[in-house]
């Protein structure tokens, strides 16, 4: 079931509401940039997002293929989401186009028996295979 939520970096200057299905699951990632913060994300459709306050605060990391935009808060050093382009189709042909990978933490309404029932894909995107869990998954 589709649901809106509101997310916020830690400091409040940037907000967004989204609407997500959590039912069709969310997923840890073991690359580099991933791992280190921990980042559980769910995708969505970018029309699914919107940006209700802070773009001026957001700034854009980007590192190996260049593909995902890291955007972080320049106050807090949060980052609510990433940003990306797929060309050809992702989980189906729902991800085709441009899309959101929201950082559930940030989700300012999500409650913790919630956050708990979720289901979780891992990716090994450290050997660029989304479609594999990596052989450890203990620690993300």
């Amino acid at each position: 079931m589709t649901k809106t939520y509101h997310g916020s970096c830690h400091c409040g200057a940037v907000r967004f509401e989204c609407d997500l299905d959590l039912a069709k699951g969310t997923s840890k990632c073991n690359c580099s940039i991933c791992a280190k913060q921990r980042f559980w994300k769910t995708l969505v459709k970018a029309t699914s997002l919107r940006l209700l306050q802070g773009e001026d605060h957001l700034i854009d990391y980007q590192f190996g293929s260049r593909t995902i935009h890291h955007l972080f808060c320049r106050t807090c050093g949060t980052k609510p989401f990433g940003r990306a382009h797929l060309d050809v189709a992702f989980e189906g042909d729902e991800l085709r186009g441009e899309f959101y990978a929201v950082n559930l933490a940030c989700l300012d309404d999500l409650i913790g028996q919630e956050l708990s029932e979720l289901a979780v894909r891992f990716e090994d995107g450290r050997n660029d295979r989304w479609d594999a869990a990596p052989a450890e998954t203990r620690h993300l």
